[in-house]
Order: C-alpha cells, then structure tokens, then sequence
C-alpha cells in the first residue's frame, strides 16, 4: 500500500512512495505529531538520479524489519534536495558542524522531537561495515536515549542549534588587488592533476568555473601555464567516458583519473555550464573541436532532455538496476555490427582507437573512448551506428522536474551557441519564453515544478541569479529591452530580499540560510549574482557596480586566501578589477555582427543597443574610447586598452 509521498510531485519522492517505510513530506503535520508523541525524527534528503540513494533504498528502507522499527519509534521525513534546496543547504550546514567534513547525498540526519538535529551521516549501510554502524544498530540506540529523555544529547542538540544562527558581520575586508591573480595560480596550480588535467585524481570532477576563470587569465594576461591547464582539461574531458560520444552530453563526474568511468547520471546544470564552457574555448583557446563538443551536448539536451521547451533536470545513471547499462557495449555487437559496413582492417582500427576490446574497461563491458585526441572521418558515421544499438535499450529513468536556475543555465548555453550557429538562437528564445510562462506567474517567481503542473515553491536567490544573467544573455542576442528591464526587476528583487550590506542569503524563509560564495555541484549564488550585477553596472545603471562592490569586499578576506574554492566568484572579482568593456552600436548591425563579435577574446565584454554613433563605440565603464566602422578591428582595440 503506497505511503504519502503518493500524492507528492516530485519525482524522487514518488519513487519511495512503495517504501515500507512510512514515509511523511515535509510538513508541519509531520513535526507535530514527532512532538506529540515524543518521537525522534528521521530524515532523509535525496535526488531522483543519485545512485547511493538508489542503493540506500534498497537496502534500508525496502527492508521490512527496519521499515517497521522506524514507522513505531520515528517520524521519517523524505526530502527532494532539487525542489528544496533551502531544507538539504541546511542539512548540509548540520552535516559540515557534525563531522568536519563536507557532506552528500543521501543525506541521513537524525533530530529529537522538537526538530533540534544531533546525528547527520549520508549512505549508512543496513548492517555494520568495517567500523560503521549499521543503520539498524543506530536506530536502536538512538530510541531509547530519546524515551528517557538523555540528558546529553538533547543538550548537544541545543548546542548544535545555536551553533546554525548565521554568523554575524566579519570583522574585516581586504582591498582586492590584481595580485589575487597569482595566489589563484598558484592554488590551481598545486590541485592540477598533470597526466589527465583536471583538479583532482578520483572522483574527477570538471570543474567548470575553475578551467572558465583560467582561460580568462590566459586571454588577458598571456599567461602559457593558465592555457595549458584549460586547454588540456577540455581536450581530455571531450574524449569520451565522462562525455557520451555516442549521443553528447556530459555526466556528473568520473571514478577514475582518466575521465574513462563516469557516474553516468546527466544533469542539466553540468550541461548547461560545460556547453558554454566549451564554446567560449572555441574561440578564446582558438579550438574548433570545443564548438563540435557544444553542439553535440546542445543537440542531446535539446533531443532528451527537453519537453515543451522546458529542460528536465537529469537523467540516472542507473538502467533497471544496473549503473551505466544503457551506455556501455560489448565487444561481440560492437564488433559483429562494424563488420557489416567495414572491413576487418578498419573494425580493427575503429575498436582500438574507441578503446573497444574482449575483456572491457568497466566491469567486462565498454565505454567509448578516444585513445587519441583527433577525431577520423569515420567517426561521426560509426557514433551513429552505435547510437542506433542503444534505440532497444531501456533509457534511464528522467526527473521530469523544471528548475528555474537550471532551465536558466542551459538558455544562457544556447544563446552563448547561437552567436556562432544562428539555429540555437530560436531555440534559446523560445525556451527562455516558455520559462517565463510558466514560472513567474503573476509578478512572483518560482523555483521549481512538474513539468505540466504549477509551482508551488518560491524562488530562491540562484533562480534570481541564473535568470536575471539569461536574461542579459538574452538581451545581447535581440537587443529586446524587455529582457534586460526584467533582469533589472529580477536583481531588484534579490537586492530587496536576499542582500544585507553586502551580505547574500540564499533563502528567507522557512530557513535562513547563507549563499555559497563558492562552487559545489554548480557556481554559488553570490558569484553569479555578482555578475548580474557587473552587467546591470555596464548596460543600465552604475549603481549596481557598487552593490556588486559591496558584495566583493565582504566577502574579500576569504576570497584573497582561497580564491581556488571560489572560481566563480573570483572571476568576478577579476572582472571587476579589469573592468567590463561595452561595444555600443545601432542595433541592427549588432544583429547582422553577432558572429563577428562573438570571436572577441576579452571575456568581460558586454553589449549595447544605442543610436549615438553610425560606428561601433568601444567603451568602458565610465566613457567610451574609440570609434571603428569594421568589426575585425575591435579585438585590438580592447586589447590596447587593457
């Protein structure tokens, strides 16, 4: 008999709906009857994509023995960390306070029956393993200390409580100079992987917003050691494993050091940001093969991922039950499919060069990838063919959910795209208009919905980021003012809710909590918000050049020591201290330009829609400085400015 998640939307929520478990949403239902009754409360925050939650529930809360445990000691609360991300950033906080480290998901948080946390751990197997306990043996601890009231851990959990508030005012800034610069080289430097490029050894992510903010340095300051580094992560990355060469797209991260083995979920906040990654590389790193790799992830999201113009938010890794069967193939069909349209010198060679071979690279079975870094002419007509294999499996399980900032993040891609593909920029258009409908709804913005059905949770300070920057995007592409005033209304209304002298909160609501300044699965709110700042500054008004300002330097001690664990944010602060450069023109031959400009190398350039001159205007942020009727002459012009 189906629990009450039955009646939830969300999909990660539905999926636990058959649990024994007698599962409750978060509700204030749930934590009245936790304290009248005087139960402890357990909940569980998850994603429909993410495997350990898949391999929890199977063995933890499909087991009938702990199931019917929990339903007569506890009140069990499952979260979707996608629909809520102001309850999992919370938890998150509890987890970081309890054990000292970062935590992940699932995330496993144990509270009394007043809702104070005391226990936070993530996968916790149903039996002991090594020197963790098992989730049976937890639990049958944690009851009884609970019944009689032990004085201990409800006194830690009013520790821990007091320890959430948020922190006040630092008590000092840091003038932010260009020598931040060095210090980010330096830590990107220390944490760059040589052999394989990346950041780290295993798990391997891509780490977007780090490899973004190098190849800005290498641009500005010709510095060899930052261009290395961009340029060998992305040619490694785009060789397949973590990135699907069969049908584009980019998972969530790689196992291995190879970028050979990925988890193969797919999220759309990857995609999005690793499309306009590498079509920004295109051009600033001079690497054609960059714009091939963002089109083919363009043209899978479009393809998969997609539905009345709105982008899901991932696909799963797993294929009934098993992690990556849809995506890995076996040497017999690769090789007995070849044969029919190839000799056996050439099955020999395309096996080899896709690392193809009879005892497989993950776990008997094969993912496809290059063993060399050019592409062959056949390559392209054998990818098909092997997509072709895939159209009989089973396709993994999609969480038809529509985030805000994700959809935003994915548009802001395609408008990025279609400066050099004019077919993205309809499609960009059409899926920023659709988000618009369906999301901000009677002046209100939303976070996340359904597909097809009404939001219902309100924006959070990411969904005002991500769009208002979209929008900007957006602008830049049409010169429609409409969206540029309605990234001014969006950022308005983040400064009115969100932002305290300089201070960003992520959410204001049931919880209060802090905006990341730095990045975790995707960019922190503040950096992005920062650049929605930075554009606004340069387009409408100075004013929010010093909000951005503002934000800057309350932040700054952290950013100045560590500026590595804040790529986004510190590419802002790069911008900020280089200053955007804005190319003004009638808006008609900005239209007829925009390929033209889009192989400008200065990364903070920004454009404008005026009538003051037949010519383009090179300007900064408080004059213009040069005229030019040829848009080949720009560059320079930026360039000599610098």
């Amino acid at each position: 008999m189906p629990n009450r998640l039955e009646k939830e939307d969300s999909p990660y929520l539905q999926q636990h709906k058959n649990n024994p478990v007698d599962w409750w949403p978060w509700c204030d239902e749930a934590f009245e009857k936790a304290k009248k009754e005087h139960k402890g409360i357990f909940i569980s925050i998850g994603y429909s994509s993410c495997h350990w939650c898949h391999v929890m529930e199977h063995e933890v809360f499909e087991n009938e023995t702990i199931a019917a445990y929990l339903n007569e000691h506890f009140i069990s609360i499952k979260v979707d960390k996608e629909e809520r991300p102001d309850i999992d950033k919370h938890y998150q906080e509890v987890h970081q306070l309890l054990n000292r480290r970062t935590g992940g998901w699932p995330t496993s948080i144990f509270s009394t029956p007043e809702n104070k946390p005391f226990y936070a751990a993530t996968y916790i197997p149903p039996e002991p393993i090594d020197r963790n306990m098992g989730f049976m043996q937890l639990i049958e601890i944690i009851v009884p200390k609970i019944s009689e009231n032990d004085e201990k851990l409800f006194q830690n959990a009013d520790e821990i409580e007091s320890f959430l508030k948020p922190d006040s005012r630092p008590s000092e800034a840091k003038e932010l100079q260009l020598t931040i610069t060095e210090t980010f080289m330096k830590q990107a430097g220390h944490n760059y992987e040589k052999t394989y490029g990346g950041f780290s050894t295993t798990p391997k992510f891509p780490h977007a917003s780090t490899l973004s903010a190098l190849m800005h340095i290498a641009t500005i300051d010709n510095n060899q050691e930052a261009e290395t580094m961009a340029r060998f992560s992305l040619e490694q990355m785009q060789r397949g494993g973590m990135y699907d060469l069969v049908e584009g797209g980019f998972c969530r991260y790689s196992t291995d050091e190879k970028w050979l083995i990925p988890h193969f979920e797919k999220m759309t906040y990857d995609n999005g940001l690793l499309i306009e990654l590498y079509t920004r590389a295109s051009v600033q790193l001079d690497a054609p093969s960059f714009l091939v790799t963002a089109k083919e992830s363009a043209d899978f999201m479009l393809e998969k991922m997609a539905e009345d113009h709105l982008f899901y938010s991932a696909s799963d890794a797993d294929t009934e039950g098993e992690e990556g069967k849809y995506f890995v193939y076996d040497y017999e069909e690769v090789t007995a499919l070849l044969s029919k349209h190839y000799d056996a010198k050439m099955v020999k060679e395309i096996t080899k060069t896709l690392s193809i071979t009879q005892e497989g690279n993950f776990e008997g079975h094969n993912i496809i990838q290059l063993t060399r870094e050019n592409r062959h002419e056949w390559l392209n007509d054998v990818m098909a063919l092997l997509k072709n294999l895939r159209k009989i499996r089973l396709y993994p399980f999609i969480d038809k959910k529509v985030q805000v900032s994700w959809n935003a993040m994915m548009i802001s891609a395609l408008f990025t795209l279609s400066e050099h593909e004019n077919s993205y920029l309809n499609k960009a258009t059409t899926h920023l208009n659709a988000l618009l409908e369906s999301m901000y709804i009677n002046d209100t913005l939303y976070h996340s919905t359904l597909i097809h059905k009404r939001p219902k949770v309100t924006a959070f300070l990411e969904d005002y980021a991500y769009l208002g920057r979209a929008l900007v995007k957006a602008y830049e592409s049409s010169f429609d003012i409409q969206y540029l005033l309605l990234a001014q209304q969006f950022a308005n209304t983040a400064l009115t809710n969100f932002f305290e002298a300089g201070r960003w909160y992520f959410s204001k609501g049931e919880f209060v909590t802090e905006a990341d300044i730095g990045d975790s699965s995707y960019p922190g709110s503040v950096g992005v918000m920062v650049d929605l700042l930075l554009s606004l500054g340069s387009l409408l008004d100075e004013k929010y050049r010093r909000f951005a300002f503002m934000s800057l330097e309350y932040y700054s001690v952290k950013l100045s020591k560590t500026p590595i664990y804040f790529p986004y944010f510190f590419d802002q602060a790069h911008r900020y201290l280089k200053e955007d450069r804005i190319i003004k023109a009638k808006k008609e031959r900005l239209i007829n330009k925009r390929n033209d400009l889009a192989h400008i190398t200065y990364p903070y350039t920004r454009r404008y829609a005026t009538n003051e001159s037949e010519d383009f205007m090179i300007c900064g942020t408080q004059s213009c400085f040069a005229n030019t009727k040829e848009t080949d002459e720009i560059n320079d012009l930026i360039i000599r400015s610098l």
